[in-house]
């Protein structure tokens, strides 16, 4: 697994699931929202946390969510190693866009996670619609923009551009049946507007569930805690 990771929790008894939760874009292990989100999610079953690729102490660089499915992947086999039979991934942003596409890509007898949880994921890639998406772009695609990214944001950003370009969120959500997905999104998100879920919810069909929350914003950072716990509760009663 690239990087560091914990296992922490149990409460909702044996039959509870093991959460592997995948941090947003600039985001690690140690980030006091991901800290606060592991804390929440503590409550339900096990947690285990970890640094993508080139974020924080983790080591290589950061594709934005493209090989960030191979670290996911090593995080849900190292939950199955320490014994929990379900697991459910919850992921915030860019960790959002990568439960997705690990959840499409896993082989249906190869040991499916049991539920996938996506929060203020885009639907689609390259989108530029909003300033911060704009500054985002800038950061992964200009030199200065990594400087930036490895110097202030603890994260270090591959230069190579996609080859090929991954699986995009809206066409992943279709091959995640009968796997339970549920999709959270707030409608006050600064970085993708509500029509990124709604995109997501109507590829899903009736295999994912769509949670447009009043007045949240972006990612983990702006996920309050009543929210987590509902999370936390869905996650225990699908992934049963």
């Amino acid at each position: 697994m690239a990087g560091e990771g914990s296992d922490s929790g149990a409460g909702g008894g044996q039959r509870a699931p093991a959460f592997v939760v995948a941090h947003g874009f600039t985001g690690h292990v140690d980030r006091p929202h991901v800290r606060r989100v592991a804390r929440v999610l503590a409550r339900y079953g096990a947690v285990v946390t970890f640094s993508f690729r080139g974020h924080g102490a983790s080591g290589g660089r950061s594709t934005v969510g493209d090989r960030e499915v191979l670290d996911l992947a090593a995080a849900v086999g190292w939950a199955r190693e320490l014994g929990h039979t379900r697991v459910a991934t919850v992921g915030f942003s860019m960790g959002g866009s990568v439960v997705l596409r690990h959840a499409a890509l896993e082989e249906p007898d190869g040991g499916r996670v049991d539920a996938v949880v996506s929060v203020s994921a885009p639907a689609r890639w390259f989108y530029r619609g909003t300033a911060p998406m704009r500054r985002l772009h800038w950061l992964v695609t200009r030199p200065s923009g990594r400087l930036v990214g490895r110097y202030g944001l603890r994260t270090r950003i591959h230069h190579r551009q996609w080859d090929p370009v991954p699986l995009s969120p809206v066409e992943a959500v279709p091959r995640i049946a009968p796997t339970p997905l549920l999709i959270v999104h707030g409608d006050q998100d600064g970085y993708f507007p509500v029509d990124h879920p709604r995109m997501l919810a109507a590829a899903a069909g009736e295999g994912g569930e769509l949670w447009l929350e009043a007045g949240m914003g972006h990612a983990e950072n702006a996920a309050p805690d009543g929210l987590l716990r509902r999370i936390g509760d869905w996650a225990v009663t699908r992934a049963g």
